[in-house]
């Protein structure tokens, strides 16, 4: 028995041992093989990114604009870029895919969004029928570069959300700073057309002051269309204004004829 108690002791010290160098040998071998998937991993998402770098010139290269769009996609799924990001909300809008472009860049303002990103903001929520959101991101592209294009738009949105006095700043701001060379297009009809971009904003400050006061202010409103008219007389909606509220004259002095 003398013999055989440090034996046993010396054998339980020794599968001690043992268990503690499996321990170790366990640890080193899943952090190597961490560190294999990290390797493997990374290099996978390099060659993936020469891939679709590769894939996006040739789509660009072919002008076929999805191919681009998926590129990128996959692009920026691999390497978040603020700036790719941007450019792809802006192909989206290009391509008449609003809501797209909105959900890549978000609707939030902020001071360090670049140029093209509130540009895409602004038109993108435009055409989503969403004035008020658009123009808290076309008040900010006019802080940092104000011009009549942006005052007639912004003018066009305040008179839908009931800002007259907001639109009739616009409007004032865009007649002081409009130049007889500037066009703005239209797209009621089914054939866009270009007219007078003062043409334009005396027909819009003729809608501003018939909204302030339909009654009182119909003739007004009248002169200002028919203004716009003498400058562009094929101004297709100015026609048609004009046209609706020549009506509506007529219809209130046959009324106010009757009583009489």
């Amino acid at each position: 028995m003398k013999f055989i108690r440090p034996f046993l002791i010396n054998f339980y010290s020794f599968s001690h041992n043992i268990k503690l160098i499996i321990k170790q040998m366990k640890t080193i071998t899943i952090a190597f093989l961490m560190l294999f998937s990290v390797s493997m991993v990374a290099q996978t998402n390099t060659e993936l990114k020469k891939h679709y770098e590769a894939y996006y010139k040739q789509m660009k290269k072919q002008g076929d604009v999805q191919g681009i769009i998926n590129a990128m996609t996959h692009l920026e799924v691999l390497e978040p870029s603020v700036a790719r990001r941007d450019t792809l909300a802006y192909i989206y809008l290009s391509e008449g895919q609003y809501m797209q472009a909105i959900n890549t860049i978000g609707v939030e303002k902020s001071d360090t969004d670049s140029d093209i990103n509130v540009e895409v903001k602004a038109l993108a929520l435009k055409n989503l029928n969403q004035p008020k959101m658009a123009l808290e991101h076309f008040e900010v592209l006019f802080i940092r570069n104000p011009n009549v294009y942006l005052a007639y738009e912004m003018a066009d949105m305040k008179i839908q959300i009931n800002d007259l006095v907001g639109a009739k700043l616009n409007i004032d701001y865009g007649l002081a700073n409009v130049k007889d060379d500037m066009k703005r297009t239209f797209y009621e009809r089914q054939q866009p057309y270009e007219t007078s971009m003062k043409a334009a904003l005396l027909y819009l400050k003729g809608l501003l002051k018939y909204t302030e006061n339909k009654t009182a202010n119909m003739d007004t409103a009248l002169a200002l269309i028919n203004e716009a008219l003498a400058i562009d007389p094929n101004f297709n909606i100015a026609k048609i204004s004009r046209e609706a509220l020549e009506a509506q004259k007529a219809q209130k002095a046959a009324a106010a004829a009757k009583k009489e």
